[in-house]
């Protein structure tokens, strides 16, 4: 080859050096979870999620049913969630209180983390441990308004006695709480410092209120228990419980 002709040798593109990094860090972010929830899928299609298109099917019920003059009273005596309440009644209704939509909310939003989040845990972690996750973050919550009335609004952790008027209801905790958990068990770390970290955001900059800090609540409650089960259950060398192309038996 001519001196000439080596000059005209073209210069690698900007940044595409970088671009293959990212790919084999993307793949070793959701590689694994991506392949089980394919595999799945390909396998059952829909019978693979049977929970999460229950309780699609569930909030469309509820939602119907509220935003009619005769139902709105039925469904906030089984699953409308106050801080005021007694306990007792309150956790009656609190796994219900999941599945109702938030009045002042869109319910496609609530529709579709339901089926993306929790058709993901379903297949993911299994029917059993995606029900319970669900309940805990959502429990998280519903406790937490009440210790955060008892601190007050002196505190950041606090929360105004206004508060205990407002109706806790929806999915949002349970799909926080689901997502941290996933990206757990399959070790997607980065995801899960963003999911809990965005939450921290969301309170200091978007949405300090009940809602916000219920989120919280539920992040902070679903890492203590993957902090136990880390604990209970230590992983043995090579192990890292990253199935691929099959799904956690249920």
């Amino acid at each position: 080859m001519t001196s000439a002709g080596a000059g005209r040798r073209q210069a690698p593109a900007p940044g595409r050096g970088g671009t293959p990094v990212l790919r084999r860090a993307a793949r070793a972010e959701w590689g694994p979870l991506l392949r089980t929830v394919r595999a799945a899928l390909a396998a059952s299609w829909l019978r693979a999620i049977p929970v999460t298109l229950t309780a699609v099917g569930l909030t469309l019920v509820f939602q119907f049913v509220q935003n009619q003059a005769w139902g709105y009273r039925a469904v906030q005596n089984i699953g409308s969630v106050q801080a005021d309440e007694h306990l007792w009644l309150a956790l009656l209704r609190t796994p219900l209180s999941l599945f109702v939509p938030a009045l002042d909310l869109p319910v496609w939003g609530a529709l579709a983390q339901i089926l993306v989040v929790f058709g993901i845990a379903e297949i993911c972690v299994g029917r059993r441990q995606m029900l319970a996750v669900a309940y805990l973050a959502t429990l998280a919550g519903t406790m937490y308004a009440r210790i955060g009335i008892w601190i007050g609004p002196v505190s950041p952790l606090g929360l105004p006695d206004s508060d205990k008027y407002v109706t806790d209801t929806g999915p949002s905790a349970a799909v926080v709480g689901l997502a941290v958990f996933v990206c757990w068990r399959y070790r997607a770390w980065f995801t899960c410092a963003a999911v809990a970290v965005a939450m921290v955001v969301e309170v200091v900059s978007i949405k300090n209120n009940l809602a916000g800090k219920e989120h919280v609540a539920a992040v902070l409650a679903v890492l203590v228990l993957c902090g136990l089960m880390e604990l209970w259950s230590p992983r043995k060398p090579g192990d890292d419980r990253r199935v691929s192309g099959s799904a956690h038996p249920r």
